[in-house]
């Protein structure tokens, strides 16, 4: 019998496909050469996978700070993930905040590719621990799409 709730297994699902949107959204900004708008879609994309993890715990933070702290002590200082993710979400926040906050803040492509490529990775590998976590206790599995 499973640890988590109704709730928490919808909760978790549904910000995962936020996150996932947010990913799809991050692509198409970039292709556009909308750096800044990619930029912002990619972190996005990194905090909706977070939320999805937390969702199993019934964790949520109203401020972007408490919920990265969060994850990051429980989740990468812990092991659960590596530490190159850590990186991933600093990156991406530090470049969504430009982005989003610094009126004369040009965004670069290279910066750009960088966010959404880690976006990628980020995504895939909290798609797969997810997989993992809730294998034994879902018959609906959750797949790495074509992220």
């Amino acid at each position: 019998m499973s640890n988590y709730s109704e709730e928490q297994l919808a909760l978790s699902k549904l910000r995962l496909e936020n996150a996932e949107s947010d990913y799809a959204s991050a692509q198409i900004e970039f292709e556009h050469e909308h750096y800044k708008a990619a930029n912002n879609r990619a972190y996005y994309c990194i905090f909706h996978a977070i939320r999805a993890v937390l969702a199993l715990e019934s964790v949520d933070y109203k401020s972007h700070s408490q919920l990265l702290g969060h994850f990051n002590k429980h989740y990468i200082h812990a092991g659960k993930f590596d530490v190159s993710h850590s990186k991933i979400i600093s990156k991406a926040n530090s470049l969504r905040t430009n982005s989003d906050y610094n009126d004369f803040f040009i965004a670069t492509k290279d910066e750009s590719a960088e966010a959404v490529s880690g976006a990628k990775v980020f995504l895939i590998a909290i798609t797969a621990y997810l997989a993992e976590e809730l294998s034994p206790i879902t018959d609906e599995s959750i797949s790495v799409q074509d992220i």
